[in-house]
């Protein structure tokens, strides 16, 4: 009967934990969460965590050890031991999650001036988390570790030959010691911030993902390009939005000699006024050279916002000029002259 009663005291202990941390839990996403929001996040967020520290410790503190035997018992504390450290390293991750997203969501939706600063905070918070997750997850698993005896005793030979241990490691995980340094370096130099706008290997695209490990670029065309993040500290690569979002947009078109330059810049100005994509910065449109095939070169110049914008105002303004170019002005379409010797004009007369 005294054993029937310990295991009904077992799980009236565990279940009167698990109501405890729901009653917890009610509270802080229900009524507390209407004035305090973050209290209800890192309240739904840790949720699962928070019951499975309760089970372990409700179940530490009321378990009939004396009913398991000697090796029984040996086997549920060393277990119980493992689980407390796993639901604390949970719980730890959780929370710390739950009240850095708010601040990186916040970070997200900062436009205008602030918005190279905003992703600057963001790259440095998330890089920095990360490495705070695994330095955690490694204590955690070390504490698991040394829970065991004959991991103890490895443990002090090791701390015996440090030094040569340190070397070889050091050495065999050179690749992944020299990410994670250029990562922090990319994150704390403003050299690389997520959301930037990147030119890399040729290729176009934003900066959607910066770990301690790997950069991904968003490409312009929903392609992926995954480069290691030492890449970005040994290669040289663009980054069109290292001081700013804005960026300069360039049109060039060859046309005759014929071209009225005057009227053709009035007309992009006039284009460029109704254009909202246009942030009335900069604009400017002008001969850049004279060609080897008997063409100019016209380059027409504007500002944006940011990357998106400058590429659809290009093809906006290039597509306006062509119309323009085509309906008013057609003797200025590319045309190439030839001049025929006096003889062959004679012969063709001839005829």
């Amino acid at each position: 009967m005294s054993a029937l009663w310990s295991w009904i005291i077992l799980a009236i202990a565990v279940t009167t934990s698990v109501i405890v941390v729901e009653g917890g839990r009610r509270l802080l996403a229900g009524r507390l969460s209407a004035r305090w929001p973050a209290v209800g996040a890192v309240a739904r967020r840790c949720a699962a965590p928070s019951f499975a520290m309760a089970v372990v410790i409700s179940a530490n503190a009321a378990m009939p050890f004396q009913l398991l035997g000697e090796g029984g018992s040996d086997v549920v504390r060393h277990a119980l031991r493992i689980g407390a450290i796993g639901a604390t390293t949970w719980l730890v991750l959780r929370v710390a999650y739950a009240l850095t997203d708010p601040a990186l969501n916040k970070l997200t939706r900062i436009e205008g001036e602030r918005n190279r600063r905003a992703r600057r905070a963001r790259t440095q918070m998330m890089l920095l988390r990360r490495i705070a997750a695994v330095v955690i997850v490694i204590l955690a698993v070390g504490a698991a570790l040394f829970t065991f005896p004959a991991v103890r005793a490895l443990g002090a030979g090791v701390l015996a030959s440090a030094g040569v241990a340190g070397l070889v490691v050091g050495i065999a995980a050179r690749p992944t010691l020299g990410n994670l340094f250029a990562g922090l370096q990319l994150a704390f130099s403003d050299a690389l911030r997520l959301d930037d706008v990147v030119v890399v290997q040729g290729q176009w695209g934003r900066v959607e993902e910066l770990t301690l490990s790997y950069v991904v670029v968003h490409l312009w065309d929903d392609r992926r390009l995954i480069l290691p993040v030492s890449y970005f500290t040994e290669q040289p690569f663009e980054n069109w939005t290292r001081h700013s979002s804005r960026v300069l947009g360039t049109v060039v078109i060859h046309m005759d000699w014929s071209v009225p330059v005057e009227e053709l810049r009035t007309e992009v100005h006039a284009f460029l006024r109704e254009n909202p994509l246009w942030d009335r910065r900069e604009w400017v449109l002008e001969v850049t050279d004279v060609l080897p095939n008997g063409l100019v070169q016209v380059r027409a110049l504007m500002s944006a916002a940011d990357s998106a914008s400058a590429w659809d105002l290009r093809c906006d303004v290039r597509e306006h000029l062509v119309r323009y170019i085509r309906d008013n002005h057609p003797e200025a379409l590319p045309r190439f002259r030839t001049e025929l010797p006096e003889p062959l004009l004679t012969h063709a007369d001839d005829r």
